[in-house]
This record gives C-alpha cells, structure tokens and sequence, in this order.
C-alpha cells in the first residue's frame, strides 16, 4: 500500500518559479528583498525571512480577506495607506492557491496589453 502524499506548503523558491512564469516579470532586489515587477511595476514582494509574500490587493477589498482569514492574511503597519496584503506561506493549501494570488495581484499591476495578450490569465474583477 502506497503511502499517501502529503502537499508541502509554498516557499520562496515556488513564489520565484511562479511569479516568474508570468508574462513580462523580472525580479529586482529594492528595499533588501525580492521584488517581482509585471513592464517595471511592482506586483509582489518577499520580505523578511521570506514565509510570507506581499501582494496587491484592492483597500476596499483588503478588510474583507483579512476578517474572513486572519491566520492566512494580514496588512502590514507600514502597508495600510497602500494597496497590499500580506499572505502567510505556511497557510496556503497549495501550490494552486500561490498561483492564484500571486496572478491576481500581476493582473492589478500588468498593463492593459499584456491582459489582451493573455486572456488565459483572466482579467481583475471589476
């Protein structure tokens, strides 16, 4: 009997090979860590010890996601006036999870051409 595969959590090295692998990114060290920027226009952060990312997230939606999943998302002291939310890797179910958020937040930054030429990434809710 096959033992069952348990999924381990995203680390840094997934957020890199993902954020990455979207159309136009390149990653520049600024402020002392990753950055990841969609035609130069930054879309995700890896700071600290490098268990958690930084993404954009809409204000108006920011409230909401941390209310509803407080031990997953968290908005940083210095980051309230900004357009970003804070994800724990440790609390993502999964690779799939990592991608999802980390292409939300490249759509919000990535310039109306890119989305016309990669409609299989979907385009930001309105």
């Amino acid at each position: 009997m096959a033992a069952a595969t348990v999924p381990l959590m995203p680390d840094a090295e997934d957020v890199r090979r993902i954020a990455l692998s979207l159309p136009d990114t390149t990653e520049k060290t600024a402020w002392n860590m990753p950055t990841f920027r969609v035609a130069g226009k930054m879309f995700a952060t890896l700071p600290e010890d490098e268990t958690s990312i930084a993404v954009r997230c809409p204000k108006e939606e920011r409230e909401e996601l941390v209310l509803a999943e407080p031990g997953k998302f968290w908005i940083a002291g210095h980051e309230a006036q900004f357009a970003w939310v804070r994800t724990r890797l440790a609390a993502l179910e999964d690779e799939e999870e990592l991608r999802d958020i980390l292409a939300d937040s490249w759509r919000q930054a990535a310039p109306p051409r890119l989305l016309e030429e990669h409609p299989e990434l979907g385009r930001p809710a309105d």
